[in-house]
């Protein structure tokens, strides 16, 4: 998922060949937002985020140019092997160096990784052209709740104090991020608040994976085995309301949004 890590002790490590081969769902629902963005031929498009490349890829299916940005590298170097033809850059979202240069600002599954969402607002204003469109989706207020809830525990249960500094996301409401916007100059003109219930990959093995990709800075902290134990623990308290059929669920809650420069 494309991430722009947080500013903090604690960055979360890519994987980008996991990322690929075990989480393909993120760039698949995507697809929905990139419907949203509607682009149109010849637009210059930013992709912020753009971890493996994939929706980057499908948006110059219409016409548009991109350049696609991640501040992990081991996904920049992933998505030029991906798309060779395409441009990615390795560069940090809260230091976005572009003026006036996109008819659109496009982000999937990113912002959430970032704890400065100040400074993420204010280059994607600089960035785009007037009467340019910004569209994302992203971790919403009440995101992966069970999940961190589960998690917090049984980091407690191991003898681990809880910090607010593990905590790698940042899930805003509609009201916060809405005045975010419109504090820069960019006026909301869609905003929507929804639960998805997202399978993950590979069975069994779904919910470890997941925490293995998305909570590893949190993990890295211990032992391998003590690792285990936790993602065990984990495991057990989930299993009644998020593992079904054979399917392990993440309890995602997005945010669409669809702003435009003054």
């Amino acid at each position: 998922m494309s991430r722009q890590d947080s500013q903090t002790t604690f960055q979360n490590r890519w994987n980008a060949e996991l990322y690929d081969r075990k989480h393909s769902f993120v760039s698949q629902l995507g697809s929905d937002v990139v419907e949203i963005l509607s682009p149109k031929y010849g637009e210059c498009i930013l992709d912020i985020g753009c971890g493996t490349g994939h929706l980057s890829e499908k948006i110059t299916t219409f016409g548009a140019k991109v350049v696609g940005i991640d501040s992990a590298a081991t996904m920049i170097e992933q998505a030029r092997k991906n798309y060779p033809s395409l441009q990615f850059e390795v560069i940090d979202a809260t230091n976005l160096q572009f003026t006036d240069q996109f008819d659109a600002v496009f982000s999937n599954a990113a912002l959430h990784w970032i704890k400065e969402p100040e400074k993420v607002v204010s280059g994607i204003y600089r960035a785009l052209k007037s009467k340019g469109r910004f569209v994302a989706e992203f971790g919403g207020k009440g995101n992966v709740k069970a999940i961190v809830t589960a998690l917090y525990n049984a980091l407690q249960a191991a003898g681990y104090p809880v910090e607010e500094a593990l905590n790698p996301w940042y899930f805003p409401s509609i009201g916060e991020y809405g005045a975010l916007l419109e504090e820069h100059s960019l006026e909301l003109t869609f905003a929507t608040l929804f639960d998805r219930p997202t399978p993950l990959d590979d069975g069994e093995q779904g919910m470890q994976n997941w925490i293995k990709m998305f909570a590893n800075n949190i993990l890295t902290a211990f032992p391998a085995d003590q690792q285990m134990s936790i993602i065990a623990d984990i495991e057990k308290q989930l299993r009644p309301t998020l593992y079904k059929n054979g399917t392990w669920f993440a309890d995602y809650r997005r945010i669409r949004v669809i702003a435009i420069k003054d």
